[in-house]
Parts: C-alpha cells; sequence; structure tokens
C-alpha cells in the first residue's frame, strides 16, 4: 500500500468547489444571464525524490492517480513497491513522491500536443518495443465498443458540471473498469495509469475509450500499458496511426452513431472484412 499523508492528501469533489460566475448566453438576438461552473484548472508542482520535476497542469481531484500515472508512463515507476510514499499537499499546489532508485541526472522534457500542452520525458517510441504482446486469436465484438463509449458518455454526464473537460475509460467486454475526467485529454490516461497501478489491476488487452483526439504520445502510453485498442469519438493524428499500426495496436476513430473507421489492426475485430 503507498503511504500517502491523511493530513496533506485530499480528494478534490467534497473539498474544492469548482468557480462560478455571471454569464451571458446569447439565444434569438438576446444576451441571458445566468449563473454557470467554470472548469477547473490547477497547476501542481512535482517534486520527486527531493527533485522538481515539472509542474503538470491538470484538474484538481484524485491527483494521487494522475501523480502516479505520470510517472508509470514515463518509466520512473514500474510497480505500486516502487513507490515509498506520495503526498499531496493540502492546497493543492505540489506533490512530494519518494521512489525506488535514482531519477537519471539528465532529463529531456518534451511538450506534447493537447489542452493545456502536457509534458513528458519520453518522444513516442522511445524504449518501445517493435510491438505489444496481446492475447493469442485476440477479438474484440463492435458491440461492446458502442457499448464502452456509451457508458463513457454515461459517466461523464453524470460527473460533468460544466463544459471544457476530457474523459477516458478502460475496460473489456463492453464492461469499465476505471473512469477518469480532466482537462487535458492526455492527463486522463495517465489517471487510468495511475489508478490501475495503485490498485494492481494489469490493463495487458484491454480497450481504452476517449473522448478526444487521440495523439501520438496517448498511443505510446497506451502501448506502454499493454492497451490493445484504442477507440475515439472523434480523430486520431497521422503519428497516432503509424505508431499504433508499430505497436499492433487497434486504432478507431468517429465511434458514434451506429459505425466508426478502423486505422490500424482491422484483422481484430469480430466481422467480415470486405
Amino acid at each position: 500500500m503507498v503511504p500517502i499523508c491523511s493530513k496533506m492528501y485530499t480528494t478534490l469533489r467534497s473539498a474544492v468547489q469548482p468557480m462560478t460566475k455571471t454569464i451571458y448566453s446569447y439565444r434569438k438576438g438576446k444576451l441571458s444571464a445566468e449563473e454557470a461552473a467554470v472548469v477547473s484548472e490547477f497547476p501542481l508542482r512535482l517534486v520527486v525524490n527531493g527533485r522538481e520535476l515539472a509542474t503538470l497542469i491538470a484538474s484538481p481531484h484524485e491527483l494521487r492517480f494522475l501523480v502516479a500515472g505520470f510517472l508509470r508512463v514515463n518509466g520512473f515507476v514500474w510497480s505500486v513497491a516502487d513507490i515509498e510514499m506520495l503526498s499531496v499537499c493540502k492546497d493543492l499546489s505540489s506533490v512530494n513522491v519518494r521512489v525506488r532508485g535514482e531519477i537519471p541526472e539528465k532529463l529531456k522534457p518534451v511538450l506534447t500536443s493537447g489542452c493545456g500542452t502536457g509534458i513528458t520525458f519520453r518522444l513516442p517510441g522511445d524504449d518501445m518495443p517493435a510491438g505489444a504482446s496481446f492475447p493469442e486469436k485476440m477479438t474484440i465484438m463492435p458491440a461492446h465498443l458502442f457499448s464502452l463509449m456509451a457508458e463513457l458518455a454515461r459517466r461523464a454526464e453524470q460527473y460533468r458540471t460544466h463544459g471544457g473537460i476530457h474523459s477516458a475509460a478502460v475496460g473489456d467486454e463492453g464492461k469499465i473498469l476505471f473512469y477518469a475526467e480532466d482537462l487535458g485529454r492526455h492527463n486522463t490516461v495517465d489517471r487510468l495509469a495511475g489508478e490501475s497501478l495503485l490498485k494492481v489491476v494489469d490493463l495487458t488487452g484491454r480497450t481504452l475509450v476517449t473522448s478526444g483526439r487521440v495523439s501520438s504520445e496517448m498511443v505510446a502510453k497506451s502501448a506502454h500499458l499493454g492497451i490493445a485498442v484504442i477507440a475515439t469519438r472523434t480523430s486520431p493524428t497521422d503519428m497516432a496511426v503509424r505508431l499504433a499500426e508499430q505497436q499492433g495496436i487497434t486504432l478507431i476513430g468517429y465511434l458514434r452513431g451506429g459505425a466508426f473507421v478502423v486505422y490500424s489492426h482491422p484483422e481484430r475485430l469480430d466481422c467480415e472484412i470486405v
């Protein structure tokens, strides 16, 4: 179990209230005043083994999952046992982590695409095998993909009090295992990686569904987690398609309205190819 300082760590939903302000909605030639929530954006200073690594811009809830996942997908930890201590400050301004081993002296941060711009210490494809290893004869039923995306939409609607938030989930056979939301779509993958790490759940062969565009760093993170299928309501980038092809990941876009587009490895889908 990862030691988390109970006096410092705060679960956000009950502790931090979203900003509300008077906004004006334009309808039929008139502006109408109303009170509305505005999406929260928090800078989180990440200190690992006494060294400041980065400042993450994120939504301020379940930050332990975000931090654990960020460390995991960047190769700083591989199992929950590698995290010796994780404490989030009460004001949510910084997090202090102690991990096994040493942090490399020279790190090259890479700014990634997406809302707020993410940061990683790996280029997509770095230190990755030519292709991930998935269960033999693994197939995915289209009905399960539609079920996962529909459940993702239901959960997003249930939790969301305002717009501007991305959502993602990981599951299989049409059932969600973990759900995450954040203002940055790259952060949602980190959150899923962190929650599965802390709860010791293997994601090999699972399916990732997301509300936002799929970029190369999201595919790289998914490959690191053993994800076999990535599906989005929108589109992937060209680099994402190339990396998914290389890593043996089935990449699906425009999953909505009973249809979708397959960009890589269509053979994994349980349907006829004509």
